[in-house]
């Protein structure tokens, strides 16, 4: 494939730091960088080159977290172009201006909204488009494509949830008859929505089409929303999504049960490629779309994947993080064939892939077997064509590291780290079931943010119902007050709490459980607001109703309420460790004040987020510490920036205090996943282990039992979707190893698994290689 770089990309491939591969078998042209920072800035410089070149040019830029740093490195080079740092990227990318490009006369193009949603609504993408592009950028609102559902097909002062109660379209009206005046209505609307597609289709094309397109790619493969399945001649159009796109879209909506109802408008495929000149750019990061990248870039061109279509473009290009680039077999060979030093390092990978592929076990590998994959020959012919010895070899680690996992460690302190509430859960719980029952072990679990955005307002509703019921139990609310029960600073009875809930679960009596959960959430009140009298938390919940009645999905909550459903996370987590037998004693709560609720999460702060870790750090002296590994930073953005404030507040602890023997244990749960090669320890988890985790889960994470924030992968709450996730590790590794080891081993632990858990143990210095690979890349 003949490519024409543009200058940008031929300075950035001519970095000898930076990967300069093109393999035959990749239909779009691609590259690789070292991380998502890196991404934003190479697209930054990219679409600041383009801007030069056609200063009155048609755009369309991407909404959510993906253009998180493209946003971040726009506007420091405009607003730092005089700087030093500025100055000496753009000549390191041959930019040589003296001033930066204006903006003002571009053409913007929306690329898609929800509908119907009330635009005002700060989670609407017509809100962040103005926000984040048309004010930040400079961009001229006159010379603007947008998607105004407020402004399609109503009459002034009509409100689009008159027109759809519930804010439900039925799409069926394009086809029948109304049964009723608001059918009548409806379906006026709905046809003043088709034409406005019509319409915006036509003035895009008006413009010539769109010149630089710029988005990510969804689960699915969808750009825009054109999901799965949208033919590549598809224009603007109002349409339904896919369950991948719904669950994708559940965080911006309030949940899935919203994001389920809701269509799209959106831009479709030709729209994009109807400018033959269109420079179109894909970004991906991590391994969680290194399949979907793979497909898009290198499989047969198809309706399955939307992102193909771009291959009538030659300047449609994907820049995409190594993580992302993983499954890119032909440049996974190329690298390998040019550094030997790379091949080396991917011998397990190399091996474990190909008995994946050949469909074997390890001990039944052949060295024909080897003649199957680019990588696997090139490894062969490195080996003298005597890969075996490696096979063989390889096959003994793993066994042994599945032996090495049943011998439990003795005498540590335990520092168990967690972004969110449910990570330690979804990462390992059965394997710290197990490292609880040795009492010689201290254990300590820290979560660092509030979770605040992961309690729906149903949720919120459900405990101001509860702590009504208890105030309206006059005889039990007035005692627990005489005995100055809510009183947060109590943490006796704050420990009673927990107990009174689990005792209500095991009696399956859910008043008695219920009783818990309210007099928790009145503890709440009582530390936010000072609240401590049945007429004070009367009217504070009264106060909450109204607020819950003038908010909408997916709003972002005043500080107090976010404080308040942080409140309920943290609840939960104490549940969770109540089930093993810990108390408040164990569980930290750090509350790390990043953590806003923002469209973008700020970055940690020394006096504000890391201090406070080190003061744990300081307190707990771990031996041992548990951390959420996302060394790529691909989001979630709050696991990668709570990695940092954690390796930055070690560095200091360790300087402070001169401790050399403490140990990282990198986890990863259902949105990252390590591979057999990846890890160290693999721990056997048993069916018995797995009706534990999902009980807890259940009966802990209250808010998260209707999983209002799925995973793409799974509908349904994170604990089936972990245990789905633990299953199908051990299904490979019984694939490499064969069933003889499992379904006949001496040892019954062995002999009973049917899940595994994958660790990564780590030196506090390999801990830091990998968490500070993002900034050597970026700075």
């Amino acid at each position: 494939m003949s490519v024409a770089w543009s200058a940008i990309e031929t300075a950035y491939l001519s970095d000898p730091q930076n990967e300069r591969l093109f393999p035959a078998s990749e239909q779009i042209a691609t590259i690789v960088v070292h991380n998502f920072p890196n991404l934003g800035m190479l697209t930054a410089l990219r679409f600041l080159e383009w801007v030069t070149e056609h200063p009155e040019g048609v755009v369309s830029l991407p909404t959510g977290k993906t253009p998180e740093y493209f946003i971040h490195w726009v506007e420091v080079f405009l607003s730092e172009w005089k700087s030093r740092r500025v100055q000496e990227l753009l000549t390191k990318y041959g930019i040589k201006r003296a001033m930066p490009p204006s903006l003002a006369a571009l053409h913007f193009v929306q690329i898609d909204e929800f509908y119907p949603i009330d635009t005002v609504q700060k989670n609407s993408f017509y809100y962040y488009v103005q926000k984040y592009y048309i004010q930040k950028f400079g961009l001229d609102r006159k010379r603007a494509l947008l998607i105004n559902p407020n402004e399609i097909g109503l009459k002034p002062g009509e409100k689009l949830e008159e027109v759809w109660p519930g804010y439900r379209v039925d799409l069926s009206l394009r086809k029948r008859g109304p049964r009723s005046t608001i059918e009548e209505r409806q379906q006026q609307v709905l046809s003043a929505v088709d034409q406005f597609c019509n319409n915006y289709e036509g003035r895009i094309r008006e413009l010539g089409g769109i010149g630089f397109f710029l988005g990510g790619i969804g689960p699915d493969g969808h750009i825009g929303f054109n999901v799965r399945g949208s033919t590549h001649y598809s224009t603007t159009r109002l349409c339904a999504t896919n369950y991948e796109t719904q669950a994708a879209a559940a965080t911006d909506l309030g949940g899935i049960e919203i994001a389920r109802t809701r269509l799209v408008i959106t831009i479709g495929l030709s729209t994009i490629t109807y400018n033959p000149q269109c420079t179109s750019i894909i970004i991906a990061a991590g391994e969680a779309k290194a399949r979907i990248v793979s497909s898009a870039i290198c499989d047969p061109t198809q309706i399955s994947v939307p992102a193909s279509a771009l291959r009538s473009l030659s300047n449609a290009r994907f820049y995409i993080t190594k993580g992302a680039a993983v499954h890119l077999e032909e440049r996974n060979y190329l690298r390998r064939k040019k550094d030997p030093a790379q091949l080396r390092r991917d011998e397990a990978r190399i091996i474990t892939e190909l008995a994946r592929i050949r469909k074997k076990r390890l001990a039944d590998l052949t060295t024909k077997d080897f003649t199957h994959t680019q990588s696997a020959a090139l490894l062969a012919e490195t080996k003298k064509n005597a890969p075996l010895e490696l096979v063989a070899e390889l096959e003994r680690t793993y066994r042994q590291r599945i032996l090495d996992a049943l011998q439990l460690p003795s005498e540590q302190v335990f520092l168990h780290t967690a972004p969110h509430h449910d990570d330690i859960m979804l990462g390992f719980i059965p394997y710290l079931a197990r490292l609880i029952r040795n009492q010689s072990n201290t254990h300590y679990f820290n979560y660092l943010t509030s979770g605040f955005t992961s309690v729906t307002n149903g949720n919120l509703l459900t405990h101001i119902e509860l702590a009504e019921r208890l105030i309206a139990e006059r005889n039990i609310f007035n005692l627990l007050a005489q005995k100055n029960y809510f009183d947060y600073q109590n943490t006796t009875h704050q420990d009673n709490d927990v107990l009174e809930h689990l005792d209500g679960v095991a009696a399956h009596n859910r008043v008695q459980a219920n009783l818990g959960t309210a007099r928790r959430f009145l503890r709440n009140l009582n530390q936010l607001y000072g609240d401590h009298t049945n007429v004070a938390f009367t009217s504070r919940l009264q106060e909450l109703r109204s607020y819950l009645q003038r908010a909408y999905p997916g709003m972002k909550d005043e500080p107090e309420v976010q404080q308040l459903k942080g409140m309920i996370r943290e609840w939960e987590a104490d549940l969770l460790w109540g089930f093993f037998g810990f108390n408040s004693q164990s569980v930290i709560h750090s509350r790390l004040g990043f953590y806003k609720g923002e469209i973008f999460t700020e970055p940690p702060q020394y006096e504000r987020d890391i201090k406070p870790i080190i003061t744990t750090l300081t307190k707990v002296q771990p031996t041992v510490i548990s951390v959420a590994l996302d060394p790529e930073g691909s989001g979630p953005d709050t696991h990668y920036k709570v990695l940092q404030a954690i390796t930055a507040a070690l560095k200091q602890y360790q300087k402070e205090s001169r401790r050399d023997d403490i140990e990282i244990w990198g986890y990863r749960n259902v949105w990252y996943r390590y591979q057999p090669f990846e890890a160290d320890q693999f721990i056997p988890v048993s069916l018995m282990s797995m009706a534990v985790m999902q009980q807890t889960f259940l009966k802990s994470f209250l808010s998260q039992a209707e999983a209002s924030f799925p995973s793409h992968d799974h509908d349904g709450p994170f604990s089936e979707l972990a245990q789905r996730v633990q299953v199908e590790q051990y299904q490979q590794l019984l694939n490499l190893l064969g069933q003889e080891f499992f379904y006949q081993n001496s040892d019954s632990r062995i002999r009973s698994t049917r899940g595994m858990i994958l660790l990564k143990k780590m030196s506090t210095e390999e801990f830091y290689t990998h968490s500070y690979e993002i900034e050597r890349h970026t700075e």
